[in-house]
């Protein structure tokens, strides 16, 4: 069948709709998604843009996939979205992706406000923690590794108790975890860059605890862009 929709806006369309459908609750994790050919038709557009939607989903590790028959197969909700402004985010780093010099300065000033507040008012750091010794384990593959660092540095965001930081955070991970792992390929001396970044996080984690704000603020700062330029990924 024809679209209605212009194709650009046509995927966005079937997106929004299971975005919305996620978020009300009328789908929720476990449950299967309407087949390609049901949903072109109930949102006036082409299965191709229902498969792009689709795409978008999986990327952002809303729904799994999987061909074949049975009851595993076809598309099914595997998670929600944390709310609208984490979603939002995804989506557009899904979709386009951001440049690294806006992503690397969006962490610079989220990031390194979080330290401060932390360092300020305290929190709640079990699971900044529990990252960091997961991160001590001996045999990490540099993406095992790189998984446990973003893990380390949402949890921050989180411990905050600001809630739209830590939904930006959680936004812009997709964005932040390609960069830094395409970095990590960059590093000739990775062993040696773990256990410096290992001592960073350590660091960070003793300034926050001394309640020392600006300390922990320069160290989240020195620690984000150092690991920027030493992968090679900022200008000169």
């Amino acid at each position: 069948m024809a679209e209605t929709a212009t194709p650009a806006r046509a995927w966005r369309i079937v997106l929004e709709r299971i975005e919305s459908d996620l978020l009300d609750g009328r789908l929720a994790p476990g449950d299967h998604l309407p087949p390609e050919r049901e949903l072109a038709a109930s949102l006036g557009v082409g299965r191709s843009s229902v498969r792009e939607a689709l795409r978008v989903l999986d990327v952002l590790g809303l729904i799994r996939t999987a061909t074949g028959s049975g009851p595993s197969s076809g598309a099914i909700v595997i998670a929600t979205p944390r709310g609208g402004m984490a979603a939002l985010l995804r989506l557009q780093v899904a979709a386009q992706g951001f440049p690294l010099e806006d992503v690397m300065r969006t962490r610079l000033i989220l990031e390194s406000a979080v330290a401060e507040v932390l360092a300020e008012e305290g929190g709640v750091l079990t699971d900044a923690l529990a990252a960091l010794d997961a991160m001590d384990a001996p045999g990490l593959t540099p993406e095992e590794f790189l998984a446990l660092d973003a893990a380390f540095h949402r949890a921050l965001a989180d411990a905050s108790g600001n809630a739209v930081v830590a939904a930006m955070m959680s936004g812009l991970r997709e964005a932040i975890e390609s960069y830094v792992v395409a970095g990590a390929a960059r590093i000739d001396d990775w062993d040696a860059t773990a256990d410096r970044l290992r001592h960073e996080h350590r660091d960070i984690v003793a300034a926050v605890l001394a309640h020392e704000p600006e300390r922990a603020r320069a160290l989240l700062r020195d620690h984000i862009t150092g690991y920027y330029a030493h992968a090679g990924l900022t200008r000169d």
